[in-house]
């Protein structure tokens, strides 16, 4: 009985590592198929302020308009350079609010059986139609301190008894999307930039040590969460084998 356990465990074990090998093969060769692609960027409309840990009652997280910042342009124009490489990427136009709007992250577990929403707005809501895939980034979330959840592009601060600390935090993350099937061939959520600082969180992310009275016109902090982004997606579309590793 034990033996037959044993094999049945050393089967299943095989059927999974063939069935990843597999996929790992269909997605490589998808994308060795891909030579045209446009890039959708929806992250950078709005920065949340979150307070975490010892707060008291004000606690409640706002969100400013910072369109000004053109972080999403930002982000077209790095991926477009990054990608250029090995891919002709044409510009294409689309309805930025409504792929910002797509809240769920169907890289998180609970979503993984579900349609992934994105697909159908690539299919209805970008323009030219017909490249071999479009690369969609959006903003994807990360838990903070006692769980509660940032998201996007923000700013949070964490009181503790002893001190304060400042968290910057671009979060994102990035899909290839066939532009025939508009199924996704590859996701991936950015992965932190280093896992030194006393808060943490599970994408592009920074401390500060300074108050911002109005963080949406601060200059210096425009420029720190720009630097995020410009360090992070390389990284980003090399761990995707979008570009050679950086």
């Amino acid at each position: 009985m034990r033996r037959r356990v044993i094999l049945g465990l050393a089967c299943a074990i095989a059927c999974v590592a063939l069935g990843a090998a597999a996929a790992f093969e269909t997605r490589a060769t998808k994308l060795q198929a891909i030579k045209t692609v446009g890039i959708v960027s929806a992250i950078g409309e709005e920065m949340s302020l979150t307070q975490a840990g010892l707060t008291g009652l004000n606690n409640t997280a706002q969100s400013l308009s910072i369109s000004a910042w053109e972080l999403d342009e930002l982000i077209v124009q790095q991926a477009t350079k990054l990608l250029s490489g090995r891919f002709r990427v044409q510009p294409v136009s689309y309805r930025r609010a409504a792929f910002a709007a797509v809240r769920d992250s169907a890289v998180a577990p609970v979503n993984l059986l579900r349609s992934d929403p994105l697909k159908e707005l690539v299919r209805s809501d970008v323009s030219p139609q017909g490249l071999d895939a479009y690369i969609v980034i959006t903003r994807t979330r990360s838990k903070l301190g006692n769980g509660r959840n940032v998201e996007g592009v923000g700013l949070a601060q964490y009181r503790t008894l002893l001190a304060d600390y400042g968290l910057i935090h671009a979060l994102y993350e990035v899909r290839v999307i066939d532009g025939k099937s508009f199924d996704v061939i590859e996701k991936r959520a950015a992965a932190p930039l280093d896992n030194t600082g006393t808060m943490r969180l599970g994408g592009p992310s920074g401390e500060v040590d300074e108050t911002f009275e109005s963080p949406a016109s601060s200059e210096r902090l425009h420029a720190a969460i720009a630097d995020l982004i410009t360090r992070s997606l390389p990284v980003t579309l090399g761990d995707m084998h979008l570009i050679d590793s950086q």
